[in-house]
């Protein structure tokens, strides 16, 4: 099957997508092809990423002149002092704008590569080489950076937008199958907010998606993408429309932030429950009809998927929950924003619900 390419095109940048295999390979062709223009660059890449595409990587980019810093990609250490380890090194290496920085690795690795390069003189050169399924369909896409604190996630950061994204089927076959699963939550969430015929095909599909099977895994991410790129490309800065890509994900920020982003929940599986709450809210609030309801909750009710909140939380930590539930971005006022679902293949709808509201029906899941 030949490379996929889709074009993104914001108010800042006008950048390709290409999904295929074995792209790693060809780097230097790819970059050529596209106009990708440098000297010397910096490779941030996640350690786990198996030695063999590490070694193919930097094959395929022997023409330039490469450097390497190694990051320790978990939510723990997608903080200020990496972004400063990695400036201090283009510094000490004398790199200019012209020059690049490129992201190899999956959505962490990318938020802070991409934050430093918007960092570093006002704006480097960045690439994104994503390598988990979950940063293929969704941070990779639209120019999110950013870095977590103590006070909650990706409360730091920039709009930023890449080159070009090179997102290399072949290097997923290395993933954990968690790690799969964590990006089937994004691709049909979606389906789910935008494209109905879509959610039809995962439904259909979703086995298929699940073992990466060709040509269903290279479609999948195609759509997924283009969801998030029509919604980007219309609300670049999260101003509007572009905050319906939140939908599950105020319930599911809270969800790992209160286990400390422990790998007990990784991010997909915990939007995926976070999804199951906006629906059950949507239900709640007589936004969505039952048939829509029933046949969204069967779909994440797959069994390779995290059944409830009750696997992981106790009454006591509600107060918690809540706590970094006010904290979310959307949050200007006492209430909580939720983005609410009116059918499959939307519209969403943002309403402002209290603090007291949410807590019983956090007491209510926990409880029955």
């Amino acid at each position: 099957m030949r490379p996929i390419k889709l074009i993104v095109k914001t108010s800042t940048e006008k950048y390709p997508i290409i999904i295929g295999r074995n792209l790693i390979s060809n780097l230097s062709k790819i970059f050529k092809k596209n106009s990708i223009n440098f000297k010397k660059c910096l490779l941030v890449l996640d350690k786990n990423i198996p030695n063999r595409y590490v070694k193919q990587i930097s094959k395929s980019l022997r023409r330039y002149e490469v450097y390497k810093f190694i990051y320790n990609a978990n939510e723990k250490n997608k903080n200020q002092r990496n972004v400063s380890k990695i400036l201090d090194l283009l510094l000490r290496k004398n790199f200019s704008r012209d020059d690049c920085l490129i992201s190899i690795g999956g959505g962490i690795t990318g938020d802070v590569a991409g934050f430093a390069a918007s960092l570093f003189k006002r704006g480097l050169k960045f690439v994104n080489i994503p390598t988990t399924l979950l940063s293929q369909v969704d941070s990779s896409v639209g120019g999110k950076t950013g870095i977590n604190t103590s006070q909650g996630k990706n409360l730091i950061g920039s709009f930023y937008q890449p080159k070009i994204v090179i997102s290399d089927v072949d290097v997923l076959r290395s993933l954990p199958f968690r790690e799969v699963v964590c990006g089937y939550a994004e691709i049909v969430k979606h389906a789910l907010i935008a494209n109905k015929k879509f959610y039809n095909f995962l439904d259909k599909k979703i086995n298929d998606v699940l073992k990466l099977k060709s040509p269903t895994i290279e479609k999948s991410i195609y759509e997924s993408c283009k969801v998030k790129k029509s919604i980007v490309e219309k609300d670049e800065k999260e101003k509007n429309l572009r905050k319906i890509l939140n939908f599950g994900h105020t319930f599911a920020h809270a969800y790992e932030a209160s286990l400390n982003f422990s790998k007990k929940l990784n991010h997909g599986e915990a939007v995926i429950l976070g999804m199951k709450s906006a629906f059950e809210f949507s239900k709640n609030k007589k936004l969505i009809t039952h048939k829509e309801f029933d046949s969204a909750i069967k779909h994440l009710n797959n069994y390779h998927f995290p059944v409830s909140i009750k696997n992981y939380f106790t009454i006591k930590k509600i107060s918690q929950i809540i706590s970094f539930m006010m904290r979310d971005k959307k949050n200007n006022s006492k209430n909580i924003k939720l983005m609410l679902i009116k059918k499959i293949g939307g519209p969403i709808i943002e309403k402002e619900i209290s603090d007291v509201t949410i807590k019983l029906f956090l007491k209510k899941k926990l409880i029955n």
